[in-house]
């Protein structure tokens, strides 16, 4: 095996190990294996467990509560800039330091952070990660994590393999389907030493005006999001990964991002029963490991005007006790406008930990954050003992992983794993099963290479979720060359400039026809003038919704409207093997969509899809 984190031996790293697993076994007259065994989650390895927190230190067991960002490719030796801003944010220079200052129970990935440049790289991180833990003085393992969702939230690219999102998912229909693409993700996150995974998102997504969630939902049925939420689920348990269903107790039905604002769910409490609960019922029946807080107030569940993150009576009253969750449960990032609206950031992690959340995620400024959990313990206001609950049920999860056993991953594990050509063929069969066609006036698709060989691509070209991906134009100009097309691509962008729309007018002159890549098409979005102008041309225009499906209600004059779900290449192909048929539209809608002009009628319903 190869480790070769910043010149890091096989013997260092398995010392390291050796000296966690003892950690582990001390006092406890047996060895450590034992602790990794997922038949031994009962009384015998909760007792080595509890030996093993009672001899840490009281700011030991703060830092356990922490999952943190911080910026870099490498643990050690990350560049300058990474530096500059870990120094700033933060007051470390690096990984290492930050573990050994804070002892953080946890790191999140994110590309921002130039923590996912590629596969091996990321191997490497996730190893001297694990060194730096491991190294110090009654070290742990950490829990690394990240949002790879899939679709429009994808942290970690090419060559990774990339799949259809919970949306896309959901158009296909198939359990079987969703269990497969959150094996293969999860899979290939283990194999870069990623082993916390904040996906599948049980939000059921009733809110087209949803700024936040969309098409990150499985769709609008709380029955059939359930189904993929709990097939998800074990798809990443067969791949010893910790899912994460969000944002508990629902954020579907919201017109307002937490990210930026604090949404308030009108939902009564039969609503949210009906509504909100099915999916993470299923999903803690399906034996879910970890379960991400929202930050939003629903007044029915509690009346204090206090964001879920920080209610007891939902997360405990009713995550533990009504519905008898007793895994692990993490905020959304503490940084979000949701949870910091209300109180200070010194008061969230400790209302949070007394609401019974047990991983404080991302905070803006740890320093405060883990000194305020801190002192509340020192003060009484929060009590050891309460910490020991939570770090019980993170070090559980550690164990049930095999983190005390090996923690580490070898550059050959990548590349038997990730991006693999059986991987990259699933995901592209999965695909093909999730493209929606909702429009196709007089049979105009699928498109004959004979009587439609020149091809206009336009539209918009938002960034890549993963930065590896698109742009959609030109994704789905090669797609359709590849198949035998003359296809060119233009981008006219999300809020195409008259200019810009004359130029693609003047483009299509002459074409046989055009594809035009549609994203969140609002009442007042210049895409309506774009494509009203084509269509005026009298060359045949063929939509393609690269992100929500309820594009389609404001652009009636289309010959063909489909939905991809995503603009992601392995969905944009997928869409253009439907156009050229190749492959057959075999998605359903699953969601509602509804007329532009009388929201009140739905236009095309859930489970509406036409096919050829």
């Amino acid at each position: 095996m190869q480790y070769r984190h910043s010149g890091t031996s096989r013997r260092t790293l398995l010392a390291a190990t050796a000296g966690a697993a003892a950690a582990v076994a001390a006092g406890a007259g047996t060895a450590h294996a034992d602790t990794d065994a997922d038949a031994n989650t009962g009384s015998g390895q909760d007792e080595r467990l509890k030996a093993l927190i009672s001899r840490m230190s009281l700011e030991e067991k703060v830092g356990q509560l922490f999952v943190m960002r911080v910026y870099g490719h490498s643990a050690t030796e990350p560049d300058q800039a990474d530096i500059d801003a870990n120094l700033k944010e933060i007051g470390v220079r690096t990984a290492a330091e930050l573990i050994a200052e804070y002892r953080v129970g946890g790191i999140i990935y994110f590309a921002w952070a130039h923590n996912t440049r590629d596969p091996h790289q990321i191997a490497d991180l996730s190893n001297g990660i694990q060194q730096a833990g491991l190294s110090l003085p009654g070290g742990l393992p950490l829990l690394i994590s990240t949002d790879q969702e899939h679709g429009i939230v994808a942290r970690v690219g090419k060559p990774a393999t990339l799949l259809p999102g919970a949306m896309a998912l959901g158009a296909g229909g198939s359990r079987s389907d969703a269990r497969r693409a959150a094996q293969i993700a999860g899979a290939e996150l283990r194999a870069m030493g990623i082993r916390q995974n904040y996906a599948p998102v049980a939000d059921v997504n009733v809110n087209p005006a949803n700024p936040v969630i969309g098409v990150r939902s499985f769709g609008a049925d709380p029955e059939a999001v359930a189904g993929l939420v709990a097939a998800q689920v074990k798809g990443y348990q067969t791949s010893d990964i910790a899912a994460t269903s969000k944002h508990f107790p629902g954020h579907g039905d919201t017109a307002t991002d937490s990210h930026y604002g604090f949404p308030v769910i009108e939902h009564t409490t039969e609503q949210w029963g009906q509504l909100d609960a099915p999916p993470f019922r299923a999903a803690i029946a399906a034996g879910i490991d970890s379960i991400m807080t929202a930050h939003i107030m629903v007044p029915a569940l509690d009346p204090s005007g206090d964001p879920a993150t920080l209610s007891r009576p939902i997360l405990t009253g009713i995550l533990r006790e009504q519905l008898g969750y007793d895994g692990v449960v993490v905020t959304d990032s503490l940084g979000m406008a949701g949870v910091r609206q209300k109180y200070g950031d010194d008061r969230v992690p400790v209302l949070a930990l007394k609401a019974g959340v047990d991983q404080l995620l991302n905070p803006p400024s740890l320093d405060i954050a883990w000194n305020a959990v801190l002192n509340a313990v020192k003060s009484g206001e929060l009590t050891e003992a309460r910490l020991d609950e939570s770090i019980l049920r993170i070090l559980r999860l550690k164990a049930k992983l095999g983190l005390f056993k090996d923690p580490y991953v070898s550059h050959e594990g990548v590349d038997r794993t990730v991006g693999t050509e059986t991987h990259l063929a699933a995901a592209d069969r999965i695909a093909e099963q999730t493209t929606t066609l909702l429009v196709n006036e007089q049979g105009l698709l699928p498109l004959s290479r004979l009587t439609h060989k020149n091809v206009l691509v336009v539209g918009a070209d938002p960034a890549s979720p993963s930065g590896t991906t698109g742009p959609p134009t030109a994704v789905l100009a090669g797609a359709l060359t590849q198949l035998g097309f003359a296809a060119t691509a233009l981008s006219t962008g999300a809020a195409p400039s008259q200019a810009k729309i004359d130029e693609a007018v003047a483009a299509a002159r002459g074409k046989d026809a055009v594809v035009v890549g549609t994203y969140n098409v609002s009442a007042g979005s210049s895409q309506r003038t774009l494509v009203d102008a084509l269509v005026a041309t009298g060359v045949p225009v063929v939509a393609v919704a690269i992100r929500n499906p309820y594009d389609v209600a404001r652009l009636p004059g289309v010959g063909a409207y489909l939905a991809s779900y995503s603009w992601t290449d392995v969905e944009l192909r997928a869409a253009v093997r439907v156009i050229a048929g190749r492959a057959r539209p075999e998605g359903t809608l699953p969601v509602p969509v509804q007329r532009a002009d009388d929201p009140a009628q739905v236009l095309y319903p859930i489970g509406y899809g036409l096919t050829y």
